[in-house]
């Protein structure tokens, strides 16, 4: 899709009255894992926008803080689809379990690796995090896995520091604070609050292509919304709905202004300081996906991320066109 038409579209959207409910409501238990972080924004905005009840879905949101429990929630059967990390969908494809992304939601991590300031000075670079504690959203989520690749590619071991879970909210602000972890994996606002605070420095961002291209060395989708082939067989109707309203979300987004999206989420969002949380939008903003398709090269680039990491993964053959059932939102997105 042409940049132009998108945009001509996303006005369209932002500029229309909103829908009534639809009668023939469809409950859909969604899982995420750390709504509050604006790696999940079109989440949010797709239920503050109403975009769920217009396309008569009844939206049953879990939060369970980190991806890794979303996903194991999935497989478990408590919820039916997850916005969570594209690389989950490769994860479970390896283990003979068929889960596919019906839409990209961003198209570069946005994940910040950042030190406690006090330690700036000798912790320099990802070669450097030897020895040190980072905290992550939750274990075995992107964040985490961004920390480790970071440290595989300074030419550590993904052992080499110790990953501690710190949630996706104020929990993980105050853990730097009170210094109980070195350094944090983590995402926006969090990652502008400990900047805004100075409590941090900065010494990778994917929350820009270029930074994205400098660790990955190519795009790397980030969050998508993924379910289970077989629950996509049987609820396509609802797979559409679902993927409608994420499709409105991503395209109101770009048409929105920073402040309108402040305004859109949850006071508690701004943790207190709703202009650096306008800050933080600005900041990630590049960040979402345009097309709701993610690409081949960034597929890619996630597949060598994981065999990177997870040794099981090393030989393991993997079918990328089988992590993707793209129909839906290109329906969507016209």
């Amino acid at each position: 899709m042409q940049r132009r038409s998108f945009l001509a579209g996303a006005a369209a959207l932002a500029l229309s009255p909103a829908a009534p409910a639809r009668a023939d409501t469809v409950k859909v238990r969604i899982g995420v894992g750390g709504k509050p972080l604006l790696y999940y924004l079109p989440l949010t905005i797709a239920e503050r926008k109403g975009f769920f009840k217009e396309e008569g879905i009844e939206a049953d949101i879990n939060d369970f803080g980190g991806g890794a429990r979303s996903l194991q929630a999935l497989i478990g059967g408590s919820v039916d689809i997850v916005t969570g990390a594209y690389e989950h969908t490769i994860r479970m494809q390896a283990k003979g379990q068929d889960v596919r992304a019906v839409c990209e939601l961003g198209r570069f991590p946005a994940i910040v690796i950042g030190v406690r300031k006090d330690l700036a000075d000798t912790v320099k670079s990802a070669a450097d995090l030897k020895g040190r504690k980072i905290g992550v959203t939750a274990p075995g989520s992107s964040t985490s896995l961004t920390a480790q690749y970071a440290m595989l590619k300074a030419g550590l071991k993904a052992t080499d520091a110790a990953l501690i879970g710190v949630g996706g909210g104020a929990g993980a602000i105050a853990a730097m604070k009170k210094g109980e972890i070195d350094a944090i994996s983590h995402l926006d606002p969090v990652i502008a609050k400990l900047e805004a605070d100075g409590d941090i420095k900065v010494i990778i961002d994917t929350r820009t292509e270029a930074g994205t291209r400098a660790l990955f060395g190519g795009p790397n989708p980030a969050a998508v919304v993924y379910t289970k082939q077989d629950w996509i067989e049987r609820h396509a109707a609802a797979t559409q709905k679902v993927v409608n309203a994420f499709a409105k979300s991503l395209k109101w987004i770009v048409a929105a202004s920073p402040e309108e999206i402040a305004d859109t989420v949850p006071p508690a969002y701004h943790f207190g300081d709703k202009p650096l949380y306008v800050q933080a939008v600005k900041n990630s903003l590049e960040s979402y996906s345009r097309t709701g398709v993610p690409t081949q090269e960034g597929m890619a680039s996630v597949l060598e991320l994981v065999r990177t990491l997870d040794p099981e993964l090393q030989g393991a053959k993997i079918d990328l066109a089988a992590t993707v059932e793209d129909r839906f939102v290109k329906r969507a997105m016209g």
